[in-house]
């Protein structure tokens, strides 16, 4: 029998004791005695969100493989367990052995998203692991992020070993391999971080040096250890078919948030949205092949008896072989009590077929992302979306029964006017209006239209990041904006209208394009308190804005300075494939609306070909 972390009585007093005490189906047991290295694998969130979390599932399986690695998970304790812990002295814990993350070789942690900055210093502090990485001893877990927000590290810098940039399951091995070798040699701490700056991807902040120019904008960044390269690349799977991928992964005692299969069938996007990251630094779009795919839906459905199976992509209408396998799904698994569920997809005649044949159309309601809603603003940020087809997807879907729509838009967009905020609800009920087109005794009741808006935040390595951003007043301004043109619209009674929290958006900008002096606010905050800042509940503002206070760091030099083309970016040593040039080329095309085509349409030399496949080499060999 295992010996629990937590005992019966705090089991018994906190919410949902499964999300801690491990054991789930097909998580994987082994003797640590028999292990090389033991990994603690963190996702900085409440277990429901981590679990779902396909990046977390794709290295557990991975280092799981190895016979000399036992790779367990960690995640965040909800806050009436972090109060206990702290009481009770508790340390952290992984869930397999339950045995405190202080003992383990390595602490990965993934960093999907800038407000969860604050669970990170949990996570160390519960731990037991100094927050700072210059005061960590040989006695310490190294602890390594990686993850999209990686691709901007330096307002986490101070607090992690290394950084892992790009795609997990190219270099872990040869680092892993690394570890063993210097703990068998009884090496040091910074001589394996010194064997680590050597590999590909692999960055170690404390050998690098910043610099600031008197106006706060960064000077130089160079290396300080002859170790450390000057530039950093993006590590990237160029064969997604031949790398390993979890058939066995972990099912959940309880609910979480995506509880089902999920088939992975491609990275990347060709699209080319100016203000979207995941589409940049995915880059190139490469596709898995589809008879793999066939053999991982049988495999995965039979390993967890999940009824459900999700393809993911950041663009599944754009997967080559999408129609025959979303065929292969229907007939194989529609009449084994098998849903099938179909995110990002465009609403074409295909889509909508394809919905139609496995959604409950009265129940279920599509979804459009026009972002902008005027065409002028739809050109700005290369959405590649018409007026035209939104209206005619729409048209289709009510003429195949569905009367429930979800449009999602941005506000706050690089030279967005007032005439541009008042196209948004203006377009939602031109949509609306395309229902009431249809006969009165055709039609499936009402039809509710809801329309959403998130603030717009620049980021790293998008054509965008060179813009400035609003103030929270000025953000509600333009929510307000939306808001009051709704109310003029013909049809306003099915209109619903929601919008995305202002002071959110405005730390987020910070930290997305922040640099190291950042992390002393990240520092502050947590010792005032603040923790799953994600959480629109737990969110607490007026302790961020201490923070700043308390630090002197400076808000609106992160967000409302417009960056000129020729600065010295934080992220620059970084090396994502896409290259600078292009970016700014891409943001001067936007100022002028003009619209760049997709990658299969045309070539825009983005830099992405030096990864020698994918959709840059589709047709060419």
């Amino acid at each position: 029998m295992r010996k629990l972390a937590l005992n019966d009585e705090i089991l018994l007093k906190i919410e949902k004791p499964a999300r801690y005490i491990g054991n789930e189906i097909n998580s994987v047991m082994k003797d640590k005695d028999q292990v090389d290295i033991r990994f603690a694998m963190c996702f900085p969130d409440v277990y429901e969100i981590g679990e779902s979390h396909l990046g977390m599932k794709i290295l557990y399986d991975m280092f799981n493989r190895r016979d000399d690695t036992w790779c367990e998970r960690v995640y965040s304790p909800w806050t009436d367990l972090d109060r206990i812990m702290r009481e009770e002295h508790i340390p952290l814990f992984a869930l397999e052995s339950q045995d405190p993350v202080r003992e383990f070789d390595f602490l990965g942690i993934t960093i999907q998203y800038e407000m969860c900055y604050t669970n990170i210093l949990q996570v160390l502090d519960l731990s037991g692991i100094p927050l700072f990485s210059k005061d960590r001893t040989e006695e310490d877990p190294i602890v390594i992020g990686g993850g999209p927000c990686a691709v901007n590290p330096e307002p986490l810098a101070d607090f992690f070993d290394l950084f892992y940039i790009g795609e997990g399951e190219t270099v872990y091995d040869e680092l892993l391999d690394a570890y063993k070798e210097n703990k068998k040699k009884n090496g040091t701490r910074k001589e394996f971080l010194e064997m680590a700056a050597e590999i590909e991807g692999i960055y170690v902040p404390q050998f690098y040096d910043a610099e600031y120019h008197e106006d706060g904008t960064l000077k130089s960044f160079e290396p300080n250890n002859p170790h450390a390269k000057r530039t950093i690349k993006k590590q990237v799977v160029m064969d997604l078919s031949a790398v390993p991928y979890p058939t066995k992964p972990v099912v959940p005692f309880i609910k979480v948030t995506q509880d089902r299969v999920v088939l992975e069938i491609q990275r990347g996007c060709i699209r080319g949205c100016r203000f979207c990251q995941a589409g940049m630094i995915y880059r190139p779009t490469r596709e898995k092949d589809l008879e793999t795919l066939k053999q991982y839906a049988y495999e995965m459905l039979k390993n967890t008896g999940h009824e459900e199976i999700s393809l993911s992509s950041l663009s599944s209408s754009d997967y080559s072989q999408l129609k025959e396998l979303v065929t292969f799904l229907i007939e194989e698994f529609k009449g084994k009590g098998i849903n099938i569920s179909l995110p990002s997809l465009r609403i074409d005649s295909f889509s909508l077929d394809v919905m139609g044949k496995v959604q409950d159309i009265k129940k279920s309601s599509l979804t459009f992302a026009p972002e902008a809603g005027s065409q002028r603003m739809r050109n700005v940020i290369n959405k590649g979306l018409t007026e035209e087809m939104i209206l005619d997807g729409a048209s289709k879907a009510f003429e195949g029964g569905w009367n429930k729509v979800k449009l999602y838009f941005m506000l706050g967009l690089p030279g967005e006017t007032e005439e541009d905020m008042k196209e948004i609800p203006r377009l939602a009920d031109r949509v609306a209006r395309k229902y009431y087109e249809i006969p009165k005794d055709q039609r499936n009741g009402k039809c509710q239209i809801t329309f959403s808006t998130s603030f717009f935040i620049p980021k790293p390595f998008t054509p965008f990041q060179w813009a400035e951003m609003f103030t929270q007043e000025d953000y509600i301004h333009r929510a307000h904006v939306v808001n009051q043109e709704m109310k003029e619209q013909l049809n306003r009674k099915s209109l619903k209208y929601n919008w995305h929290e202002a002071d959110v958006t405005v730390l987020e900008g910070v930290f997305a394009r922040g640099d190291r002096r950042t992390g002393q606010v990240l520092l502050e905050a947590y010792r005032l308190g603040c923790l799953y800042d994600s959480w629109s509940d737990e969110f607490d503002n007026e302790k961020w804005m201490q923070a700043f206070e308390n630090t002197g760091v400076d808000l609106e030099f992160y967000t409302m300075r417009k960056r000129d083309l020729d600065e010295l970016f934080p992220w620059d040593f970084i090396d994502v494939g896409v290259s600078k040039s292009f970016l700014k080329r891409e943001w001067e095309r936007a100022m002028k609306g003009e619209v760049t085509p997709n990658c299969r349409e045309r070539c825009s030399a983005c830099g992405a070909m030096c990864y020698q496949g994918g959709v840059c080499f589709e047709g060419k060999n």
